[in-house]
This record gives structure tokens, sequence and C-alpha cells, in this order.
């Protein structure tokens, strides 16, 4: 324990020596005291809450009621907000568990050689057309022309364009293959019936990564790797993802997989041997026969939210735009595809789906938008002497989660008690709950410490406030995650 404390104790030393390497100096507002960057006030938040059903329905461009879990906590509680049929304004909390999620995608994808791009969203029609997606999309892809009458559409995918773009480069060789290339942006697809808030949307953030290998053997082995890294990231998560075998759709390719979260509104359906681990999409199965061919025994079919997808493309897109390389004999050789997308905000939504009661959001601990909140008692009781005690506490959790950024600080409103206060941060997705106490005010103060992932309280010391963060992840792996 002393250990751990002299660590934590060390934190801002550290945090400066960051600051001072970057050459970055913050700029602190007028309204912000010094030494208080790192506290955030609850109150200043910009969270819309209480968004009413008849408010949310003609947005999304149907009747009945919001039958999605996660839709609806996420629409009470002010993560979301509509802005049109299947487009929503992602809100604060939201957009820190996202940049969260996108930090976790990037460790594994640059474990494994992915170099991370931004490629436009308008993609040439023409490019489309090489494909022939332009007219196999159909009503699918959101279409527009410029002002000179060029046709354009908003990509749903970047197959073509980062075809196209390995296929400028002339002089490639197969020394420099394979190329891992990916990003992190947003999607367009004109989905007939929007639902389910971001589950599923004509707006939305994908991960898509684009493989070129120099040899059918070598962009498998590439395969086999970037879905280890998927179920590397869903274990992570603590989200129990089953890959699936799956139909290639309109992007094509000889194989595809699909990694599929169980749950009981997933639009998806798919099929799971009990006696092998054969599993695959009800698409590519024989409805009639519901047997597993692997091993001939029964199939479960089960409801999922597909969160995942995986192509090994071979040489369909560079073959139509000439991405070759030279190859070991001094020949030049078409490159061997793979792409491999995941939804970001889907996984966002899905992770609440499957995780949080029917009241309170619950989300994985690497992607709450903040591990702890304090709670101070209310100024009417002897407030001097507990506001000094609150101020300490506060100072102790700050210089512990300098490099966190994990600390939010509830403002006590004086017509509010403990118990309504506690009742708002319950459904607002805290890993950690720091309540001040009647006990503080005793000679050895105490604050009332509560972890919502586990339902587990404790009545802890002023110094137990130390290690009150510690259990979220191993110190070391979430500063590295928080500093990426």
């Amino acid at each position: 324990m002393e250990g751990l404390l002299t660590r934590c104790r060390a934190l801002p030393a550290l945090a400066t020596c960051n600051h001072q390497l970057s050459g970055y100096l913050p700029r602190r507002f007028p309204h912000c005291a010094p030494g208080r960057r790192k506290r955030l006030v609850l109150s200043c938040l910009f969270q819309p809450q209480n968004l009413r059903e008849d408010q949310v329905l003609p947005l999304e461009g149907r009747s009945g009621d919001l039958t999605c879990k996660s839709q609806r906590l996420m629409l009470q509680v002010g993560l979301i907000h509509p802005a049109s049929s299947g487009c929503y304004h992602l809100l604060p909390y939201t957009v820190r568990a996202m940049e969260k999620l996108v930090r976790v995608i990037d460790q594994e994808m640059q474990a494994i050689g992915g170099q991370k791009v931004n490629m436009p969203s308008l993609s040439p029609a023409e490019l489309w057309r090489a494909s022939n997606r332009w007219d196999l999309m159909g009503k699918e892809l959101l279409r527009l022309r410029d002002r000179h009458g060029k046709e354009y559409c908003l990509g749903p995918t970047h197959e073509e364009a980062i075809t196209a773009l390995v296929a400028s480069q002339k002089t490639l060789s197969y020394k420099q293959l394979p190329f891992l290339l990916y990003q992190v942006t947003r999607k367009f697809r004109d989905e007939p019936r929007p639902r389910f808030g971001l589950l599923r949307g004509r707006e939305f953030y994908m991960k898509d990564m684009y493989t070129f290998d120099s040899s059918p053997e070598a962009a498998r082995q590439t395969y086999s790797l970037v879905c280890d890294a998927y179920s590397s990231l869903f274990d992570r998560l603590g989200l129990r993802c089953v890959k699936v075998q799956a139909d290639v759709g309109s992007i094509g390719g000889t194989m595809s997989h699909e990694f599929q979260l169980p749950v009981e509104i997933g639009e998806d359906r798919f099929a799971v041997c009990t006696s092998c681990s054969f599993s695959a999409n009800v698409e590519t199965l024989d409805s009639s026969q519901m047997i597993c061919p692997a091993c001939q025994g029964p199939l479960t079919e089960t409801k999922g939210i597909e969160v995942g997808h995986t192509f090994y493309l071979g040489t369909k897109y560079s073959s139509i735009f000439n991405a070759q390389f030279i190859n070991v004999h001094g020949k030049p050789s078409l490159a061997e595809m793979g792409c491999y997308g995941l939804g970001v905000t889907r996984i966002l939504a899905a992770a609440i789906e499957v995780l949080s009661t029917e009241d309170c959001i619950r989300w994985p601990s690497l992607l709450a938008p903040y591990q702890v909140c304090l709670i101070p008692r209310r100024r009417a009781v002897r407030k001097r002497r507990l506001q000094s005690s609150w101020g300490s506490s506060v100072s102790h959790v700050t210089a512990a989660a300098a490099l966190l950024h994990c600390l939010t600080l509830l403002d006590s409103k004086e017509q509010l008690t403990l118990k309504n206060l506690g009742k708002g941060v319950q459904k607002s997705t805290y890993t950690y709950v720091q309540t001040l106490v009647k006990t503080v005010i005793e000679p050895t103060p105490h604050f009332q410490s509560r972890c919502y992932s586990t339902g587990g309280g404790v009545d802890l010391p002023d110094e137990g406030s130390y290690p009150l963060i510690t259990p979220v992840h191993s110190l070391s792996k979430v500063f590295q995650f928080q500093m990426a």
C-alpha cells in the first residue's frame, strides 16, 4: 500500500515533466482558478436530459415506443440528441467515451503494424463506377453533384479510394509489403428505416482498415492477425463477441466473418454449434437443415448486433485499379487485399445495450467517460469544516488522477439531498462515486465510496482516496491508454 501511495504522489511531477517535454502550456481561462484545471464541475457540462418520447419519435421517422434500451437511456441521460432521422448530435459524455474507444482501437491496430490515414468523405463517382458499385449499392449510396455537375458519393466504405491511392505508387516493392492502412471517420448510408439510435443510423463512425499483401498466403496470415486483434479488442472491453462466417455482400471477396454481440434486439441471426466451434450467419446456411456442417451436431440460433466485419478480397479491387508491386522475380504482380470494419458508434451503443440495467447506464470500464465522481455533502451541515475536509479529499484524488483526467466534481445544490444527487450519479455512468459523509468531520475523516460496475460499497479513510481509482485497470496500462 505504501508503495502505491508513493507512486500516486509522484504523478503530479510526472505530469509536469510531460508538459515540459511537449513544450505546450495549457491556456488558463479567466474563470478557472490556478491549480484547479483538472477539476470539472458536473453542473457545467452540456448535457440535455429528459427528452420526451413524443419529441424523439417524429425525428426517428416512425411511430411506437422506443424499444431499444440503449437508445432510450442515451436520450434520457443526455448522451445523444436527435438531429434528424438517423442522425444524432454526440454530446460531451459520448464524445469522451468514443475518444477512449478510438485510443483502444489505435493500440490494437498499431500493435499489428497498422498505419493511420484519413481519406475524404467525398468520393468521385468514376471510382465507384469502375468497381460497378455505383449501381450495385442502389439507394443506400448518398449521391450529390457539385456546381460543375461532377458526381460524388458520401463514402460508406473506401475500398475504391484506398486502392486507387496505392495504385498511384508505381514503384512499390514486395519488400515494402504488407501495408495495413486504416482510418476512423464518419461514414454515410441512406438507411431506408433508421432505428435503435446509434445502432442503425444514416451517419456513423467506423474504423475501416485495408491491407495489401504480396501473396495469398501472406494475405490470409494478415487476415488472421486482424481477426485476432478484433478478438483482443472485445476482450479488453468485456464484450463477449462471437466470430461467425458471413456472406461477402456488395463488398465482394472470397471469405468473410462477422463479429456478433449476442443481444435480443439484434437484427442479425447466427447459428452456433453446441458441440464444436462452428458458427455462421444464417444467411450462409440452408434454412431447412440446422445441422452443423463440421460435426453434424445441432445448431442453436441466436440474435446479435454486428459490431465488426472482415473480408478477404483477393485481387477484386487491385485488378480493377491496377494496384501492383514488383515481386521477388522483378515482375509486376497484383496486390492481395483485405478490408476490415469496426462500427465505432455502434460498439458504444451495443455495450450500453448489453451491460446496462433498465434504469442505469453501465460502460465498459475502459470507456466510462469519467471514472470517478465526487459528491459533497449539503453545505448547510457544518459548512466550513466540511468544505475544508472536502477540499483535502479533492486534492488527494486529483493528485492521484493527474494523468488520468478521470475526475468529475459534482457540485452540491442546496436544494438536493445526497440521496437525490446519488440517483442522478447512479444513472449517469460513473465507475466510482465518492461521497463526503458525516464522518468526514471526525478526527479520522471517512468518505463513502461505491463502485457501480460491481455494486459494492465501502467507507474509506482520507488516505483511501488514493487507491480508489486503481481497480479500474492497472495504473500503468491506464496511463498508457490515456496518454497514447
